[in-house]
């Protein structure tokens, strides 16, 4: 499979192929669902906490007493049946991580792959070098690549890469080594270097 090879200013100048053990699989989209979860379900905190009756402060007293007041009898101003009182069955902090095996989250970074590149948005680039740290040129060149969600893919961060994307909302960049499955699927449009499709491709083979 061969895609076009761009430079920074989205000119074509030349072909690269892309590796058939990366973008050549034909990918399983419940496979795919259970991998993105598993990234997902690692991501949520789980620091939700509610109190329950035993842990409000006050309603020691009894309302009123027992009988012969005509009303429903109470034992405490902090049943949940009150107002402030506690809550009944409500979320308590709780882990919610998931683990699977390394060589499926290898398969699924590899089906993800294969899926995004079947929808042609899969871009090379030579490399990720500017010539100075300008947040504005850097902003251009995400537009050029396909808007918003666009994920930036290197082997190796240029330090003036890196500079002018501090001050960019929801920039996108990671290291091939740190790609995963969830962030190759969440954008809309992948762009790799040559460096990057290297380091993919000899990860792969040392983990076979």
């Amino acid at each position: 499979m061969e895609t076009k090879l761009l430079n920074l200013k989205g000119k074509e100048v030349g072909k690269v192929a892309l590796p058939e053990t990366l973008f050549s699989v034909k990918p399983d989209p419940y496979f795919i669902h259970e991998i993105v979860n598993y990234y997902l379900a690692n991501k949520h905190r789980g620091t939700a906490c509610t109190k329950t009756r035993g842990e409000i402060s006050g309603g020691g007293k009894k309302p009123w007493k027992q009988k012969g007041t005509g009303r429903a009898r109470q034992g405490s101003t902090r049943s949940p049946i009150w107002r402030k009182g506690g809550v009944v069955f409500g979320p308590k902090p709780r882990s919610f991580r998931q683990y699977l095996p390394v060589q499926k989250l290898r398969q699924g970074l590899i089906e993800a792959l294969s899926a995004r590149a079947a929808d042609g948005a899969v871009l090379v680039v030579e490399n990720l070098a500017l010539e100075a740290a300008k947040t504005s040129s850097l902003n251009d060149l995400r537009k050029q690549f396909g808007g918003k969600t666009v994920l930036f893919v290197a082997d190796k961060m240029d330090k003036n890469f890196r500079t002018a994307s501090r001050n960019i909302a929801d920039f996108g960049w990671c290291l091939a080594q740190n790609l995963n499955a969830y962030e190759a699927m969440r954008n809309n449009t992948l762009v790799f270097t040559q460096g990057a499709l290297k380091a993919l491709t000899d990860g792969v083979k040392e983990a076979k």
